[in-house]
């Protein structure tokens, strides 16, 4: 063991007589183990080993001793017999364990997260109670609005609140993923993984409880307003609610990379949402925005745009509602309520815009893809920075005139 020799190979049930033919014996009081490794230990050369007849000897010498001791003794061969027997044994050569492909990690980090989400109060469950709070205030307050002129405000009111403040509740669950990004971090750093598998893993494994939180809330919501009551009307408004809510997610997976910190992340990800909110084309129209900036490129990026205006043509269009604009006709379409009410962009759809819907699902993939490429990029840039920072911390040594070498 010391020095590649082996002078302390024995059966473990094997105790050390008291007067062992090594010269060495232990002390009454000292475990076996602990007295040997002092002895052989090279590490404090200078406290010389004192042997049964009085002698001082150094760590050399003392292994010296003991591994000729060994040699001579009988536990040599008991060893020797027991290794040539397991060679004689056979069997099938152990092969290194390989690593599980890439449908395996994912299957596993699945069923992981999803388990981990639902016995997470925080996660999803607490986020589904407050949904089904704030949906129930939504469809008591906009309580079958009617189709008179002044309910056109209020179902765009009430469309806005949805793709905006119930998506932005999404940010609920930050905490719980910045702790999953830290087991990640050190499973990551053993090689267990890859970065694709955990990406894809917390997709899916969130997706049935999005898809809970948007139909069952959602329907409330939808209900109680009043709003167009056919199947196709209500599909097509909670996959809209649902794909939103899947973007505000891969947002807060981007802000979790590069703001580890749950509480700045939330910070972050609120400021984020808040300036995307108010270019989404409620609070300003899309035509009063300023074009440099605002209209041009925050209102194309912003996803609200596309929920609201998802929204708005699924309800308004085969609408029909009183005009109480003088001057003007008797009644005012859908069609009419979307192109000058709200400014929005037609489409042939009879209900929905198969358009905004898609463009909100590139979204979903855009932003776990930009995460994915963040955390690849932090995990090739830290090495690099760590070795920077060695170099600006290591103290800098300059040589005198006289040949002597000082440092600053």
């Amino acid at each position: 063991m010391a020095s590649a020799s082996s002078p302390t190979a024995r059966p473990s049930s094997s105790a050390p007589p008291p007067t062992p033919p090594s010269g060495f014996p232990c002390p009454s009081l000292m475990n076996p183990s602990d007295h040997f490794l002092r002895t052989i230990n090279k590490d404090f050369d200078k406290d010389i080993e004192e042997g049964m007849d009085g002698k001082k000897m150094t760590t050399a010498q003392a292994i010296d001793t003991l591994v000729n001791s060994y040699k001579s003794s009988v536990h040599l061969e008991k060893v020797t017999h027991h290794i040539q027997d397991i060679r004689a044994t056979g069997g099938a050569v152990v092969k290194k364990e390989e690593r599980p492909s890439f449908l395996t990690q994912t299957w596993v980090l699945t069923k992981r997260s999803f388990v981990n989400m639902y016995r997470d109060l925080g996660y999803y469950w607490l986020r589904f109670a407050i949904y089904i709070a704030l949906c129930l205030c939504v469809g008591t307050i906009y309580y079958n609005i009617g189709h008179s002129y002044g309910s056109i405000q209020a179902r765009g009111s009430m469309l806005m609140f949805v793709a905006a403040f119930l998506t932005f509740m999404a940010i609920g669950g930050f905490p719980s993923f910045v702790e999953d990004m830290k087991i990640f971090g050190r499973e990551r750093l053993n090689g267990h993984y890859g970065v694709g598998s955990f990406v894809i893993a917390n997709t899916l494994s969130a997706t049935p409880y999005l898809a809970l939180i948007s139909v069952a809330p959602g329907a409330i919501g939808y209900y109680l307003t009043g709003l167009q009551s056919s199947i196709d009307h209500f599909a097509y408004f909670a996959v809209v609610l649902f794909t939103t809510m899947m973007v505000v997610e891969g947002l807060m997976m981007i802000v979790a990379s590069a703001v580890p910190d749950f509480l700045m992340g939330i910070i972050t990800g609120a400021g984020v949402q808040g300036v995307m909110m108010l270019n989404g084309g409620f609070f300003r129209l899309p035509d009063d925005l300023p074009k440099p900036v605002w209209k041009y490129p925050m209102y194309y990026i912003a996803f609200h745009k596309y929920a609201n205006q998802g929204f708005y043509k699924n309800e308004f269009l085969g609408l029909t509602f009183p005009n109480n604009q003088a001057g003007g006709a008797a009644t005012i379409t859908g069609h009419e309520i979307l192109r000058d009410y709200w400014q929005g962009q037609l489409g042939d759809s009879k209900w929905g815009d198969p358009a905004h819907l898609a463009i909100l699902g590139g979204m979903v993939v855009l932003y776990r893809v930009l995460f994915f490429v963040i955390v690849k990029l932090i995990e090739k840039m830290k090495p690099m920075v760590q070795r920077l920072r060695f170099r600006s911390d290591a103290p800098s040594v300059h040589i005198a005139e006289n040949g002597s070498a000082g440092s600053l």
